[in-house]
């Protein structure tokens, strides 16, 4: 099986640095899945679920917020807003920023109140996917 290096980058920290199989993640336009010698290419990420699958071929998940993937020969770098493995969410958190964004796509009139809403309900929920309580 053939291998890539595959970083990824928060504001915070280096989260993950290794080689991978696979990497599995949501892009603007669709998800996508990475193996090595893909075609170079950048594009936006949506936060979402992040698999990868490692060297002995078993897959770990994170969630990841928004962010870049650039894909290159022999390199891909993710660079994203968060990032946290699933014994890192605060289960009680995420459901209570839940429960606060279907109270705000309630109450809410404008645009961009709504996106801003929608898009802090989908975090939570795929911060609850990833940690098994979805």
């Amino acid at each position: 099986m053939m291998f890539f290096n595959f970083e990824v980058h928060t504001p915070y920290r280096l989260f993950f640095f290794g080689k991978a199989q696979a990497v599995i993640l949501q892009l603007i336009d669709g998800e996508i899945c990475v193996y090595a010698n893909h075609s170079p290419f950048t594009s936006l990420s949506v936060s979402g679920q992040l698999q990868i699958k490692d060297e002995e071929g078993k897959w770990r998940s994170a969630f990841i917020a928004k962010g870049i993937l650039e894909v290159k020969e022999h390199k891909n770098v993710l660079m994203v807003d968060a990032a946290e493995w699933p014994e890192e969410i605060d289960k009680e958190r995420a459901l209570i920023s839940m429960q606060d964004a279907e109270k705000a796509l309630k109450d809410k009139n404008f645009k961009f109140e709504i996106d801003k809403s929608k898009e802090k309900l989908r975090r939570a929920n795929y911060r609850l996917k990833v940690a098994g309580h979805y």
